[in-house]
């Protein structure tokens, strides 16, 4: 890939994506082997004003030998210094760009065990400092290509040219190409969302009906104050940014504990670095009670059964099955990519900002409304070609998605 069109990628993500503010402090995490990239991300936001850039490295060969061969209380055990960082974050209020690149088996033979009790262990002593920033600074989930994902999209291809086949349909997901104003087109992507949203928050639907012959049959209650988000947010002093790059949903928070049904999976999930794949989630009282994997069924259970609030629902998205994503045909492996191509939902937190009125509300009285607390946020993708949604209104029924597109 070009070097050129690598670095209007990187402008984009910077200027579009986290909208960096003048003499703000940005954070990048990211893989080594993104390294020449991360370069360029750096340079952009100083040319864009960006006051000082950390990066904090991972390695995912050094964390799979990290659960091979340390003690779980090693694992568990989160450091001062982390505490402090995260502190400190929460009180300068940093943007934040999360790079992925890694290999979506990467940890597949490490214990799941110790893999979940160390990510609840972080999650415990880091969820004060996260919360203390959320709707207050940008943020931003995005991609570049790593070897083994490449190879993992294409195995038929050697090296590099699956690494140039996902470098093109990364760019192609965010309209980045050599020869037009891919800001612009951004742009007039927000206008789509928001024209979107604004529909189906003006309807104020009770609840939500999934049903498709995979056996999917579900119903979810939504909170009186819920609104609909897509695209671009803004933070509570009024920052516009795009927290995903790319993305293809408009979302919402369901109500917490109200939700029955069976939802089937229609694409594999990778999380914690495990694929898990063809399995179901069967909810009763708002609340998952029973699931199946074919691949990664204990993984799904460690999922499932992280925190109480893990086992409730925290958001509900719609995707079409017309996204350009969807069209591509291409099995990401990548939830970030994955779920833009198949309406979802997530097990764990639900967004704030998807309430009516949430910047005057403390986290408790949010939680009180009905926003899932948990410890995780993980979507799962189950839009299918017969996939029909229908929203109810004082027993009114209004359809939503036919055959896996909008209705209207």
């Amino acid at each position: 890939m070009k070097k050129s069109l690598k670095r209007k990628y990187a402008k984009l993500l910077i200027k579009q994506g986290v909208n960096i503010q003048k003499g703000q402090q940005l954070n990048i995490s990211a893989d080594v082997e993104a390294a020449e990239f991360v370069a360029l991300l750096v340079e952009e936001a100083y040319r864009a004003g960006a006051g000082y850039v950390r990066v904090d490295w991972s390695m995912t060969q050094l964390a799979k030998l990290a659960y091979r061969h340390c003690s779980m209380k090693t694992l568990c055990d989160v450091p001062d210094w982390q505490v402090e960082r995260a502190k400190h974050d929460s009180e300068i209020l940093p943007a934040r760009i999360a790079l992925l690149c890694q290999d979506p088996d990467a940890l597949a033979s490490a214990n799941p065990e110790k893999i979940a009790r160390a990510s609840i262990a972080a999650s415990k002593k880091l969820k004060p400092y996260r919360e203390a920033m959320e709707n207050k600074h940008q943020w931003l989930v995005c991609a570049i290509p790593g070897k083994a994902w490449a190879k993992k999209m294409f195995p038929n291809d050697r090296a590099s040219v699956a690494v140039e086949k996902l470098w093109e349909a990364i760019l192609s997901t965010v309209n980045c190409y050599d020869d037009n104003d891919c800001i612009a087109e951004w742009d007039k992507k927000n206008e789509t969302f928001k024209a979107k949203s604004e529909w189906l928050t003006e309807k104020q639907f009770d609840y939500l009906h999934y049903k498709s012959k995979n056996g999917t049959d579900f119903k979810c209650e939504l909170m009186k104050e819920s609104v609909w988000c897509g695209g671009g947010e803004n933070t509570l002093d009024g920052v516009f940014f795009n927290p995903n790059m790319p993305t293809e949903e408009i979302f919402t928070t369901p109500k917490k504990g109200k939700c029955s049904g069976r939802l089937v999976s229609t694409m594999p999930l990778s999380v914690r670095g495990t694929l898990i794949d063809n399995f179901y989630i069967d909810f009763e009282d708002g609340k998952a009670v029973n699931w199946h994997a074919e691949k990664g069924n204990e993984a799904l259970g460690k999922l499932i059964t992280t925190d109480e609030g893990a086992a409730m629902l925290g958001e509900l998205a719609l995707v079409p099955k017309d996204s350009a994503i969807a069209e591509s045909g291409l099995l990401y492996y990548n939830t970030l990519f994955d779920e833009n191509a198949s309406c979802h939902v997530a097990i764990g937190m639900g967004y704030s900002s998807c309430v009516k009125g949430f910047e005057n509300m403390s986290l408790d009285e949010l939680h009180e409304l009905g926003v899932n607390d948990s410890m995780i946020h993980v979507d799962f993708m189950i839009g299918s070609d017969d996939m029909c949604i229908t929203g109810y209104k004082d027993g009114v029924a209004t359809p939503i998605f036919i055959d896996g597109k909008w209705a209207e």
